[in-house]
Order: C-alpha cells, then sequence, then structure tokens
C-alpha cells in the first residue's frame, strides 16, 4: 500500500523536528533491543553497527557505552549534527542508498548488525535503499528493521499515520518480496506493540542459507486468510474512518457547548493529519502542548494552534486533553498524573473515541 503523491525527501527531513530522546518509551525500546542484539550477535570492540536514519542517537546509544563502534547515518542536518556534538555518535549527514552503502563498506567496512526503525515507509527509491543493506551487510550479518503494521493500521483504524512523510504501508507479504528481489531474506518477524502496532524483521543474506523462523509463514498465511491482497478490508477501513471522523467532533462539539475547555497533547505529524481531516480548530480546542522544546512557541500546521510546553495542563487545568500521540499513551499519561489527580481527563481518538 502507497500514497499517489511523493514530496521530495529533502523538503521533508533536510531540518526535522523529531527527535527521538524526547520520548522515554522509545529509550527504553531501543536500550533493550541493544542489549538483546549485542547478546545475540556477541559484538564486541571489533564489530559494527550501523543504524539508517540514526536521529539523535538514541539507539546507537547503548551500543556506544558498550564500547561496541558504531555509525549513525543521518539525513537531517539538525539532528545529525546534534547526535554527533551532544552524544558523541559517529554520523554521516546523508541520504542513505546503494551508492552511500559501497562507499562505507569501502572506508569503515561491512556492518554485523544494521538498524532501521521507521524509515522504511519514508524512503521513495526503496529498491535503491534495501540495496543498500545489501552492500553493507556482512554476509553473516543481520538487519533489524522496524516498521509499522498494514493490519494494525487497518484494525485499528490508524488513518492519522497517513500523511506525506509516509509513502509506505507495509504487510509482510510485501516486505518478503522487497527483501527477496536484493538478495535478502526475512529470517524472522516479530509483532510489537509500539507505535499503535509494528512488525520487527530480521534480516539476513539469502548466501549461507540462515534458517527461517516458522513465524515467517505463519504470519503470511494470516495476511493471505485476511485479504491482504482484496481490496474488502481497504474499503471497510475507508467507512470506519469516515464514521470516527463524525463520532469524534460530535464529541467534541458536545463537550463546548456545555462551555467545556479542551486543550490538545502532541503536535505530531498524525496530529496535524487528524486536526485538518476532522476539521478541528480553535472553535473545538484551545491550545496544543507537546514535551518537544523544538516545537514550542511554534503553531501546528493548517489550523494554526499554539503549541505550549506540558506544563501548561498544570497552569491552566484544561477540563479535556485530547491525546493525539496516543503512541506513547502510557508514557504521557503517567507523565500528567497530577493533571489527572486534580480531575483532567484524556480523551483518545481512536480506535474508538473514549475518555480515560
Amino acid at each position: 500500500m502507497q500514497i499517489s503523491v511523493s514530496v521530495p525527501p529533502e523538503k521533508l527531513f533536510g531540518q526535522y523536528a523529531y527527535f527521538s530522546s524526547f520520548s522515554d518509551t522509545m529509550l527504553a525500546h531501543a536500550q533493550a533491543v541493544s542489549r538483546r542484539m549485542t547478546a545475540a550477535e556477541k559484538l564486541g570492540p571489533d564489530s559494527l553497527v550501523v543504524e539508517v536514519a540514526s536521529n539523535d542517537g538514541y539507539l546507537l546509544q547503548y551500543y556506544h557505552q558498550a564500547g561496541i563502534p558504531v555509525l549513525g547515518i543521518e539525513p537531517a542536518e539538525n539532528i545529525a549534527r546534534y547526535a554527533q556534538e551532544e552524544q558523541g555518535i559517529p554520523t554521516r549527514c546523508e541520504f542513505f542508498g546503494e551508492e552511500v552503502a559501497h562507499r562505507l563498506a569501502r572506508e569503515v567496512g561491512a556492518a554485523d548488525v544494521m538498524h532501521a526503525n521507521n524509515v522504511l515507509a519514508h524512503v521513495p527509491a526503496i529498491n535503491d535503499f534495501v540495496e543498500g543493506f545489501a552492500a553493507l551487510l556482512k554476509p553473516t550479518g543481520v538487519a533489524v528493521i522496524e516498521t509499522p503494521y498494514l493490519k494494525e493500521l487497518l484494525d485499528r483504524l490508524e488513518f492519522d499515520t497517513i500523511y506525506h512523510e509516509h509513502l509506505f504501508y507495509y504487510s509482510l507479504t510485501a516486505l518478503s518480496q522487497l527483501f527477496e528481489r536484493h538478495g535478502l531474506l526475512v529470517a524472522d518477524v516479530e509483532r510489537l506493540p509500539i507505535h499503535g502496532g509494528s512488525l520487527r524483521l530480521f534480516v539476513r543474506p539469502r548466501v549461507g542459507a540462515p534458517a527461517i523462523s516458522p513465524r515467517v509463514a505463519e504470519l503470511l498465511e494470516e495476511e493471505r486468510k485476511w485479504g491482504v491482497e482484496r481490496l474488502d478490508p481497504y474499503r471497510q477501513f475507508a467507512v470506519g474512518v469516515e464514521q470516527l471522523r463524525a463520532r469524534l467532533v460530535e464529541f467534541l462539539a458536545d463537550l463546548k457547548s456545555r462551555n467545556q475547555r479542551i486543550a490538545v497533547y502532541g503536535a505530531s505529524a498524525k496530529g496535524s493529519t487528524l486536526m485538518n481531516y476532522c476539521g478541528i480548530g480553535s472553535e473545538l480546542v484551545d491550545y496544543v502542548v507537546d514535551r518537544s522544546t523544538v516545537k514550542q512557541g511554534r503553531f501546528t500546521p493548517g489550523n494554526h494552534l499554539r503549541i505550549h510546553d506540558p506544563g501548561k495542563l498544570l497552569e491552566d487545568q484544561p477540563d479535556y486533553t485530547l491525546l493525539l500521540t496516543w503512541n506513547f499513551a502510557d508514557e504521557i499519561l503517567a507523565q500528567q498524573s497530577e493533571y489527572r489527580d486534580r480531575g483532567g481527563q484524556f480523551i483518545f481518538p481512536l480506535p474508538e473515541v473514549k475518555v480515560a
């Protein structure tokens, strides 16, 4: 699945406002997988771990702290500079692909482990990108790749994750064929709850005939049964999204008619997508808060709501807060325990409108 409009990557990612380290959930997730791969692949000072779209060093820092050589590849100039200067993570500021991979293999050697978290969806030249993994991995190496899962998007009506940064929405059926075109195999797959439901792939070079986990065949069969290649699931998704929009707007309008004050948590891309698609502006909500200091003081696209520090929820104590970064719900609810203890309530917009 993919959208029909492509924005040049340089325009989207040359300067970027998302820093992974602002999320405690992402840091814990990164630390856990780094420890797991260090043990599983017996990594040490003679190994090399490469992350594509390495952001601010949120993941590679844990390998670096363990004395394992690392290299980040990050196209956003502001974030790459931060990773290099503030985190001490060796970082190349460029877009990854086959040519870059061959050059890096000559300069720093082949990688034992490569990571690519939440980047496959962003890459228009996806075959060139994946060929880069084939070029940079050791024959015994492994690429650990995470990407949001199409089935979760459909089941949970996650329409707000559909925007120009995300060209692709992946099933395992599509991913298996993608990697096979480049001499790579999905050796194992896991389903993760993060980001509303993701796949974690363990991809290895076909040379050496790596063992394939039965979980791969099981998930491929599951996708065949629910109709990954049929139109019906996607038509049902479209109907469900339209109904959800109507319910959410009606719910917010009813609260405002009773003089309830509503804030928004999360100046994210998915948040902007949801608010603009649903037509949610200053007539329904008062302002937005976000933990990222990079976004505070700016305004949300389309509806032009000012973005504040989350501390404003305690200063102002709105009756309700619409939670648009629902993928970090547990973390945010814990951080906002005092606001909730005082009577503030969070509105979850999907897969159904509810209050917590």
